[in-house]
């Protein structure tokens, strides 16, 4: 079955490589499955009815499917003991349903390769972007839907397919989704996997290029892949020693069980109807002062998919989101300053966040002493930018919602001490915490993926 260390040094061997024989013209067959007759409209709520199955339910006003499954739009009520807002009432997307996020690994020429779908979700921009292997809820690969399975799910369905190098529960976007979590899982496979035309293989330094622009590679096949460095290394679980570390594995933790223990949140789902600060008209479900985000109707057409026809609700962001990371070398080590962040949708409150994590719609309006701790900081950074991209989120719940990731490589005079909800954790450590479960949130594994551009 091969050690760690193995595991580890042909991660690296896939990172170094950018070109391969498998997949030589990578630019020109992304572009050829984007130019393809998609469709995602706009429609209004009321549009959503049979025979699509939408509804609001009588009797909480949330927003349905008929069958029970998928995901529904409810209300939520937040009461916390911290930040500038104590409480607040806000739509929440709910869905029970555990995706597989999977990717399927072999060896060409000796070298790692990663299976990934060119797969268009109704809420992408440019329609089309690289996702994993498989990305799909159970009610789509049982087939709720009523369409085709979706190719290669038995590879993380059956067992003895292959061998497992990564499989975890993830969170996803705790501010709109409650307690939602995907599967996150990797298996290499040594046998023949006939690709379909919507497939290809990629080495991971082919992806680390990809990931250099904008809206190509999804948030499903960032999350994956950033499980999957947490596979092949990262410092030990325990107290062993950990030289030029600012803080031992233990200290961490303690420190990030702390943080949960000092925030309090209350997160209580309620009827959608009943949901403060908020309307709904036929077209939409909006904010009253019209921030944040609303839930928007769209119609969908799509040969490539497993249903081909249909509609859907999204949630729709009114701007772009930053994901900001300030890393830093301690002792010779990477280290990123991270936040130890309490969202309603996670299921134990608090997960490490980027050092800023802000919706820059409310920018202009936030008046100075009510910013996040380093958000002028990282704004006004012009020397250390080490990555600035915009990426998209899960464009199968999200209308054109992008983040603009951007990390940057403070100087020895930026202050070690920092503010209780933060702390310097190394690199590798990060990658230890993120073989389990509900350490760090999305963003922030977007972020340690791309760190490994560094």
């Amino acid at each position: 079955m091969g050690t760690p260390a193995d595991l580890a040094a042909r991660i690296t061997a896939s990172a170094l490589t950018t070109e391969s024989r498998v997949s030589p013209y990578i630019d020109d067959w992304l572009a050829e499955k984007r130019n393809q007759p998609f469709e995602s409209t706009r429609i209004t709520l009321d549009q959503l009815s049979e025979p699509d199955g939408w509804h609001f339910a009588p009797d909480t006003g949330n927003l349905e499917h008929r069958s029970g499954r998928f995901f529904s739009v409810s209300g939520l009520h937040v009461q916390a003991n911290h930040g500038h807002t104590r409480e607040w009432w806000q739509p929440i997307l709910v869905q029970r349903d555990i995706a597989i996020l999977g990717i399927i690994a072999k060896e060409f020429d000796g070298v790692l390769h990663f299976l990934m779908q060119a797969k268009m979700e109704p809420g992408n921009l440019h329609m089309v972007q690289l996702s994993p292997t498989v990305q799909a809820t159970s009610s789509n690969y049982t087939q709720v839907h009523r369409g085709r399975r979706a190719r290669y799910v038995e590879y993380f369905t059956e067992p003895g397919m292959g061998r497992v190098l990564v499989d975890v529960l993830q969170s996803e976007q705790g501010a709109w989704f409650h307690l939602k979590r995907n599967r996150n899982v990797v298996v290499e496979v040594t046998g023949d996997v006939p690709v379909h035309e919507d497939f290809c293989w990629l080495t991971l330094g082919q992806i680390r290029e990809l990931l250099k622009l904008p809206n190509v590679m999804n948030m499903d096949a960032r999350t994956v892949l950033a499980c999957l460095l947490s596979a092949g290394g990262g410092a030990p679980a325990g107290d062993g020693p950990e030289p030029g570390g600012l803080h031992t594995m233990t200290e961490i933790l303690s420190w990030f069980t702390g943080r949960k223990g000092h925030h309090e949140l209350s997160a209580r789902l309620v009827p959608l109807d009943s949901v403060v600060g908020w309307r709904r008209d036929a077209g939409r479900i909006l904010a009253e002062d019209g921030r944040h985000f609303s839930i928007v109707g769209v119609r969908v057409h799509a040969r490539t998919r497993e249903v081909t026809s249909w509609k859907q609700p999204l949630l729709a962001p009114h701007g772009l989101t930053l994901a900001g990371l300030v890393v830093r070398r301690i002792g010779g080590r990477l280290h990123a300053l991270v936040r130890a962040e309490a969202l309603p949708g996670y299921r134990d409150t608090i997960e490490l966040g980027p050092t800023v994590r802000f919706a820059m719609d409310d920018h202009a309006d936030t008046p100075a002493d009510r910013r996040p701790e380093f958000l002028d900081y990282v704004l006004s950074a012009r020397e250390g930018v080490r990555y600035d991209v915009v990426q998209s989120e899960e464009g199968g719940r999200f209308l054109h919602a992008e983040t603009r990731y951007l990390v940057v490589e403070a100087g020895d005079d930026f202050p070690l001490p920092v503010p209780p909800d933060f702390a310097w954790i190394a690199f590798d450590q990060l990658l230890a915490l993120q073989r389990h479960s509900y350490y760090l949130g999305v963003e922030a594994r977007t972020l340690l993926l791309c760190l490994g551009n560094l």
